[in-house]
């Protein structure tokens, strides 16, 4: 797999966050999740440690998953590819 520019994954993170702002549902739950008040949402929507725990958050269900890529009109995969090319994301190989 090449791996994602990373300013192409924290563009698509930033979409997923857009996404994820709209959406009266899973907002709270995200923010719930982390902690974090609206003022800390945009204070750290640029920063690429934030976007990550973003698609952190939406990769832990396949239908927020599709939800978002169907909305975002991209494929399934891509914000997995999107979280390996941002901080913490390398996937570990133990062979």
């Amino acid at each position: 797999m090449t791996l994602m520019p990373r300013d192409t994954a924290e563009t698509l993170a930033l979409q997923a966050l857009a996404w994820l702002a709209g959406n009266e549902e899973l907002l709270p739950v995200f923010m719930g999740a982390t902690g974090s008040s609206q003022d800390e949402l945009r204070a750290q929507a640029g920063q690429p440690e934030f976007l990550a725990s973003v698609l952190d958050f939406l990769l832990m269900d396949d239908a927020w998953v599709i939800a978002c890529c169907d909305a975002l009109q991209q494929p399934y995969p891509q914000l997995m590819q999107a979280r390996a090319a941002l901080p913490g994301g390398a996937q570990i190989n133990w062979t």
